[in-house]
């Protein structure tokens, strides 16, 4: 089978933003307990972070880490994290049924993200609290000294403000799970009024209102035109939320369902064109997509933690394995990413460690990149830059999700400097290969420089512990360069990652 493309020089989709390649820690099983944080691990610091866990976080280059939560901070007072330890309190937490000991807090969170190579994206809790509380915290993280919170945090030991410029305001309100669930227009009226007292402190700030949870709630999308109606213009992004499954075993359906994913932006899209225009305004608020990815390996597993009714400390919560037939979800849902780069400007994978993540840990043992690393790795080392708008032509298929979904899942950067092409491709087929035939416009004497592939025989192959490499990218040199042509092979049900020097 054939499948054509035409990459254009001059046709751009937008500058990607390099937050698009953002990530999640949560209070939430290992993610931070056992995953970030480990004091007597035979990698610890002085701070007790897992430095194997670190050199990890910084392979992927993060831009931002959002914390501390997640449906955790819709009961979370921010007071509990700060101040000594030892009279810190411990708390129950009512989102994920486990005991909380506080032992890390925004302070140790944001010395995290200096030794990670990352920068915060704190949330603040809308849910059981509201403006007053997120203003103290916005003051107590970001002014330098001389007020009651400020010096609070230089007296905790941290002399120097954090500079904290991207909140999110609340998560998932929503939601009926939430702890503090509110209608939109009580959310939307909320928001704003947060918003507008944390831009009195600082005009500079980003912050972001809660969207939908996903695409299947019932309020969507009146939800966001309704928020909107109310904080248009005191917001800059409004987030979205969507998890991957594939409990029915279907493959093609399965990876279909990034159709689901783009129908979901550019619905979303349309609502805040629409506010736009009702509010006669010029901003444009952008998506900022912070929680996504593949979940479901774990669920029976995290039903019978929870029914046990413990109130667990740092409990194997979430614990995804992931195979390989999740590299092509995960590298599809990056290529929606970078095609709708104009529209999502924020994107965190949830989570960061051990908790549906990338990287797993053993309490006292090793850290381990699962299958799902290595695309989220690609896409954020080579995906930066502008977004080229391409012209394909290929088979495809019907699904449960969508009709005519391409087998062909691609995508192309054009870095900033402007010599380099990044194609990402996921052939979909579960039997036949793809013969790549691209069109090359604007780019004479382009080259292959390097193509790297993921492909395996065993669709739930897995990386442990005991075996962390079983599966991992291998570099080829299939793909070539002829009459302004690059040509080549994509075998079944595989991931590529071809480069271009243009």
């Amino acid at each position: 089978m054939k499948a054509h493309v035409i990459v254009h020089r001059d046709f751009r989709i937008a500058d990607i933003d390099d937050r698009l390649y953002s990530s999640f820690l949560e209070h939430l099983g290992r993610a931070i307990y056992g995953g970030i944080y480990e004091p007597g691990h035979p990698t610890a610091d002085e701070n007790g972070f897992r430095k194997d866990v670190i050199e990890l976080v910084r392979e992927l280059n993060s831009p931002y880490c959002r914390y501390p939560g997640g449906n955790f901070v819709s009961a979370y007072n921010w007071e509990d994290g700060v101040g000594p330890r030892s009279e810190r309190p411990v708390r129950l937490d009512l989102a994920w049924r486990t005991r909380e000991a506080n032992q890390i807090g925004v302070n140790e969170f944001v010395d995290w993200c200096k030794k990670a190579n990352t920068k915060p994206m704190l949330a603040v809790n809308l849910g059981s609290r509201g403006l007053d509380a997120a203003r103290n915290f916005l003051e107590y993280c970001n002014h330098p000294g001389g007020t009651y919170w400020s010096d609070l945090r230089r007296k905790h030991g941290w002399a120097d403000p954090h500079g904290v410029k991207l909140w999110c305001l609340g998560n998932e309100m929503d939601g009926p799970w939430q702890v503090g669930h509110k209608s939109a227009y009580e959310y939307g009226r909320l928001a704003d009024e947060t918003a507008k007292a944390m831009r009195g402190f600082d005009k500079s700030l980003e912050l972001v209102v809660c969207g939908s949870s996903n695409s299947d709630m019932k309020t969507y999308p009146d939800w966001e035109a309704d928020v909107l109606d109310q904080c248009y213009d005191s917001a800059d992004h409004i987030s979205l939320h969507m998890y991957f499954a594939n409990r029915e075993k279907n493959t093609l359906n399965y990876l279909a369902k990034a159709e689901k994913l783009d129908r979901y932006i550019v619905t979303i899209g349309g609502v805040i064109d629409y506010i736009k225009a009702k509010k006669r305004s010029k901003k444009t608020i952008g998506i900022s997509f912070d929680e996504w990815n593949v979940w479901y390996h774990s669920n029976q597993q995290d039903k019978e933690i929870l029914a046990r009714d413990e109130w667990p400390d740092a409990p194997h919560l979430l614990e995804d394995v992931y195979n390989f037939e999740d590299v092509l979800q995960v590298g599809g849902i990056l290529n929606t990413f970078i095609r709708r780069s104009d529209r999502v400007r924020i994107a965190c994978i949830a989570q960061l460690v051990n908790v549906i993540a990338p990287i797993m840990t053993e309490d006292g043992g090793p850290a381990w990149r699962q299958t799902i690393y290595y695309p989220l790795y690609f896409a954020s080392k080579y995906g930066r830059g502008y977004a080229l708008r391409l012209v394909t032509d290929g088979p495809t298929y019907d699904s449960d999700e969508a009709d005519d979904v391409p087998y062909l899942d691609v995508s192309a950067v054009h870095d900033e400097l402007g010599k380099m092409v990044t194609l990402f491709a996921v052939n979909r087929h579960p039997d036949s290969a793809l013969d790549l035939d691209t069109r090359l416009e604007g780019f004479a004497g382009a080259r292959v420089v390097e193509q790297h592939e993921m492909v395996h025989s065993d669709l739930q192959a897995v990386n442990t512990a005991a075996q962390p490499n079983a599966v991992v990218p291998t570099q080829t040199g299939d793909a070539k360069i002829e009459d302004g042509r690059l040509r080549a092979t994509l075998k079944p049900l595989s991931y590529t990652v071809i480069r271009l020097a243009v």
